[in-house]
């Protein structure tokens, strides 16, 4: 049986505003079918959460392969709707970070990262969860929330990773103090902490990798807590995020678990894959392994 193939390709995502990138795009993913003598269509998202009903949709029409061009929050959409489904996601990377294109070594050159989408191997990757909502490279609370609501508030008006800079420096002055119990696997933590980051992929993007020693297919989630500490400090030691050396700083403690629950006296802010969420006092992630077939590179198979 020939192959189905949806194409959902955000517009904005890398671009900004401008207007001819959603032609451009399906043009070439057009092309790209064609040339490949591949049975598919192709989509443009019109808003936030557009692409996962895109890509249910396509999974009810009987498509076998879901391509995601976008960032992290486009290709988190698609993912979570073909999870535990034995419909593969592919990938063309154009975000701000690409933190999970780069764990999966998807080159950034849309042709390229074609050919993998179309022919490459398949891999099947762990998810996480994260108050009912899931997570293929990224959630945690604390600093890292907080920049990526800033982010998203910005609009379309300023994105990269200038920007993001600039916001995380703005946070890290901010000195926003929170004490949470954080609950691994059973075992109870209380600290005053900068960040807990729970991972599944190594990276937030742009090469920051926050738990080096994730594997997104070992069954387990990294748990990496960040204690309180002055801005000063967090400015020092942040080369160490670039050169997978973080675990070498003071105050940082990194472990692996199947289940996190993190209280707070204060509804949490957390993200899922860079998307800025709220909830309650209490927020709780786990792991599902086996939760996705992804399409990547003989490299990475």
């Amino acid at each position: 049986m020939s192959e189905h193939v949806a194409v959902i390709i955000n517009p904005i995502s890398g671009a900004g505003r401008r207007p001819d990138v959603a032609r451009q795009r399906a043009e070439l993913a057009t092309a790209f079918l064609h040339r490949r003598r591949v049975d598919g269509e192709v989509f443009v998202t019109e808003r936030g959460g557009h692409a996962r009903e895109l890509a249910v949709a396509a999974l009810g029409r009987g498509a076998s392969l879901c391509i995601a061009w976008g960032g992290d929050g486009t290709i988190n959409e698609i993912a979570s709707a073909l999870a535990f489904t034995p419909a593969s996601l592919g990938i063309i990377p154009s975000g701000s970070g690409n933190g999970f294109s780069r764990e999966l070594n998807i080159p950034f050159d849309s042709h390229a990262a074609f050919e993998i989408a179309l022919g490459g191997h398949e891999r099947v990757i762990d998810a996480g969860e994260i108050e009912g909502r899931l997570f293929f490279n990224l959630a945690g609370v604390g600093l890292d929330a907080r920049i990526a609501h800033q982010f998203a508030a910005t609009g379309l008006v300023r994105r990269g990773f200038r920007r993001y800079l600039e916001i995380a420096s703005n946070e890290i002055f901010a000195r926003a103090k929170h004490e949470y119990a954080i609950t691994m696997d059973g075992e109870l933590r209380r600290s005053h902490v900068l960040l807990v980051a729970i991972a599944n992929g190594r990276q937030y993007g742009n090469g920051a990798l926050i738990a080096p020693a994730a594997r997104i297919d070992d069954g387990k989630l990294d748990v990496v807590i960040v204690d309180d500490r002055s801005p000063w400090s967090v400015i020092r030691h942040a080369p160490k995020l670039f050169r997978g050396r973080l675990a070498e700083v003071p105050g940082v403690t990194m472990s692996t678990a199947t289940r996190i629950d993190i209280r707070s006296n204060e509804p949490l802010i957390y993200h899922v894959d860079g998307e800025p969420c709220m909830g309650g006092s209490v927020v709780s992630a786990c792991i599902r392994p086996a939760a996705l077939r992804v399409r990547v590179s003989s490299l990475c198979a």
